[in-house]
């Protein structure tokens, strides 16, 4: 199948520090593209990978499950940490479940989380009915381009695959039980007015983490996908300064990155 316009993966060869970008459940590298870029921009090595099953059609990721697009993001998190000295994670809404088990398990290769608008749990009572209903029927209405700014689209699907989304319950539940094995710092942002994912998502995240730096932000004027909203610039920027503050390997490898960007 061909790629949906946007939804092609990013990669550029930057310095010593590494950042692993993880789009979410429907949607595409599209959603974090611009700060892919200015990350980039920065000078650090970027990989945005696009999920299995995603940035085609819906039905394609019928037959995905949620250890297929974690097993994308290991691989990518374990190439960056092959060439970097230092890699950060960076996530929206699922994505933040799989960088919060990326950080889980992998420990000290990861150097920090900053997560938007991360999705961890259910808010759909109705989502118990999912193990009978997707043998039923195979997809509801999709969840994508919940965006506060006019005309502005994340290249999702119009449609919420249920193997998939049964799958994505699972992920969470295994996600949940590992929260308190994050002990990496964390900046989180999230929405109060998101029509996705509630703020319970990102209550629970800081409620179990065993993270000490830890830092939450508001985007005021944002819906869920926060990454391509209002609040875009001020997301981009802070994580700059997070990751910063937080890699002493990024002052040493700047100045070699801009005698030396032709990789792109």
């Amino acid at each position: 199948m061909p790629l949906l316009p946007g939804a092609e993966p990013f990669h550029h060869r930057g310095g010593p520090v590494g950042v692993l970008l993880c789009h979410g459940f429907t949607g595409s590298p599209q959603s974090m593209r611009p700060w892919a870029e200015e990350l980039a921009a920065a000078g650090f090595t970027v990989s945005l990978p696009l999920l299995p099953g995603h940035g085609t059609r819906w039905q394609d990721m019928q037959v995905t499950r949620w250890e297929d697009w974690y097993a994308e993001v290991e691989r990518e998190l374990l190439a960056l940490a092959e060439e970097c000295e230092q890699v950060f994670v960076c996530a929206l809404s699922m994505g933040g479940a799989l960088a919060l088990r990326l950080a889980a398990l992998h420990g000290p290769t990861v150097s920090g989380l900053v997560l938007v608008n991360p999705s961890v749990r259910s808010d759909n009572p109705a989502s118990v009915l999912l193990p009978v209903l997707r043998h039923l029927v195979p997809s509801l209405r999709g969840i994508a381009d919940d965006i506060a700014l006019p005309g502005v689209t994340e290249g999702g699907y119009d449609r919420t695959p249920l193997n998939a989304a049964w799958s994505l319950g699972r992920l969470w539940r295994e996600v949940q039980q590992r929260l308190p094995e994050v002990t990496q710092p964390v900046l989180l942002f999230h929405s109060p007015q998101d029509h996705v994912v509630s703020p319970a998502n990102s209550e629970l995240v800081l409620a179990r983490i065993s993270s000490t730096d830890v830092t939450e932000r508001l985007c005021e004027r944002s819906f869920h996908v926060a990454t391509l909203d209002h609040d875009a610039a001020e997301i981009f920027t802070a994580s700059l300064d997070f990751i910063r503050r937080l890699a002493p390997a990024h002052a040493a490898g700047v100045t070699r990155v801009e005698s030396d960007d032709h990789h792109g």
